[in-house]
């Protein structure tokens, strides 16, 4: 009777309060898993680090990129000016051209021409 009674009290019992022995896990195998732990840490702040790298110089590219465009516009605009003040460089370097321009910019005449001022048909 008091074998019955002493396994009916051990099955009440749970394995917290049996004296059976826990399963403990090696210390090398905690030493293992903080290792482990460290190195993700490590490794993700790495990877971090190397893609604020990346954004950084894909940012800077872009700007690069429009600045070219920018560049590239205003150089274009300064190739036609100069084109146009070249053409103008070699007009005014003919004689005759000089001579028709003074003519009819400033209103100058030869000797014995006399200039009429015409009004303008604006007040239409």
């Amino acid at each position: 009777m008091f074998a019955r009674k002493q396994a009916k009290e051990e099955s009440n019992l749970t394995a917290e309060n049996r004296n059976e022995p826990k399963t403990v896990k090696p210390k090398g195998r905690k030493k293992r898993s903080m290792l482990a732990k460290f190195i993700s840490l490590v490794v993700i702040c790495f990877s971090l680090f190397m893609l604020y790298g990346v954004v950084k110089e894909v940012l800077t590219t872009m700007e690069l990129k429009q600045q070219i465009s920018r560049v590239e516009e205003e150089l274009k605009t300064l190739q036609e000016e100069n084109k146009y003040l070249t053409l103008q460089r070699d007009k005014l370097e003919d004689p005759a051209y000089v001579q028709s321009y003074a003519r009819g910019s400033f209103m100058l005449s030869k000797e014995g021409e006399q200039i009429f001022y015409l009004p303008s048909d604006d007040k239409k």
